[in-house]
This record gives structure tokens, C-alpha cells and sequence, in this order.
């Protein structure tokens, strides 16, 4: 009798390439995900200087990023206007929350295509990169880049170059978007 011959298994699907529009709706789908979101963060200026920290989010336009010492700045978002605080000197400079250039943060829905002009997506195995360009931002206009996880697309870093040219990184680990944040911490004192 002729021996039955077995088919060897089939070849696994390749993962298809991820698409612009793929990308931009999975990046669209991570901030939608929830209103909240706590996370740490450490941030690098343009001249290379280091500061970390907590970032406190709660949408829409509600946003806290607290600096561990020895920095002195805080940055706090109300829903209406963002303060930036200098505990040091003992100054505050108001914003309206239309100008900043974290509307991905803020905003209630977003929808990058909409928001804001979406002018380059890059992907490889590092991340998923969407550069964004804001021209309603203090100043003039905001190039942004920000920069997913490619396996997870939780949001792993942006980089904001202002209209001075002046950019500043931010990486942000062990999110969570469960807690919610306590709602003291978007206080403005005016």
C-alpha cells in the first residue's frame, strides 16, 4: 500500500504592512480609548536639559503635567485655559487651551485628520511615526511628532518643535487609562 503522504502545514499569513490610514485610525483609536490616562514622563528640552515627572489627563482639555524636583515648572491645563507655573519665581502665564499644541491630549474626540494637518506617516520596526503640523498654536505654527508603540500603539513619545524652532521631547511610560485622576489637580489659581 502507498504511504499517505502528509501536506505540511500551511505558511502563516504574513502581518500586512500597516497603512497610512490604518496607522493614523489606530492612533486615533489609542487616544479615544478612554478620558483618562495617568502616566510618568521624562521630558528633554532643546538644550538637552532633563526633567521627569507625573502626566495627569483627563479629556476634554484637562491636563497636568507635574515636575519632580529640582525642576520648578508645572503646566496645568483647566479645561478652558493651561498655566504654566513657575513655583521658583512665583510667575504663571495663561494660555488659551485652543493654542497649545496638545490637542491630542485635550481634545474630547480626536480625530488627527481632522485637528490638525497630518503631513508625513513613517513606519518601522521602531514605531509608528505621525508628524502633525498645528497652526493654531502661541506663536505661530507647531510641528509635532508622535510616536506609538508598533506592536501595543499606546503613544510611547512626542517631540514638539515650536515656532521658535525650539523642540522638546517627551517620553511617556506605564500609562494607565483607568484611574481616574483627582480633579483638584486641574486647578488653576488665578
Amino acid at each position: 500500500s502507498a504511504a499517505a503522504t502528509i501536506a505540511p502545514p500551511p505558511a502563516p499569513e504574513p502581518e500586512k504592512p500597516l497603512t497610512r490610514a490604518e496607522a493614523l485610525k489606530r492612533a486615533n483609536a489609542f487616544f479615544n480609548a478612554s478620558p483618562v490616562m495617568t502616566a510618568d514622563f521624562v521630558q528633554i528640552g532643546g538644550d538637552g536639559k532633563r526633567s521627569e515627572g507625573k502626566l495627569h489627563v483627563q479629556r476634554a482639555g484637562r491636563v497636568r503635567f507635574e515636575y519632580a524636583q529640582p525642576a520648578t515648572m508645572e503646566v496645568v491645563a483647566d479645561g478652558a485655559q493651561v498655566a504654566v507655573r513657575d513655583r521658583k519665581l512665583n510667575t504663571q502665564d495663561l494660555y488659551f487651551i485652543t493654542q497649545t499644541p496638545l490637542k491630542f491630549l485635550m481634545k474630547d474626540k480626536i480625530d488627527l485628520e481632522k485637528d490638525v494637518i497630518v503631513e508625513d506617516v513613517k513606519i518601522d520596526d521602531s514605531g509608528v511615526t505621525i508628524a502633525i503640523e498645528d497652526k493654531a498654536t502661541f506663536g505661530g505654527t507647531s510641528h509635532v511628532r508622535l510616536i506609538f508603540d508598533p506592536k501595543t500603539f499606546k503613544l510611547k513619545q512626542w517631540e514638539v518643535k515650536d515656532p521658535q524652532g525650539y523642540e522638546t521631547l517627551i517620553s511617556i511610560f506605564n500609562i494607565d487609562q483607568a484611574k481616574v485622576p483627582d480633579p483638584t489637580l486641574f486647578k488653576i489659581n488665578k
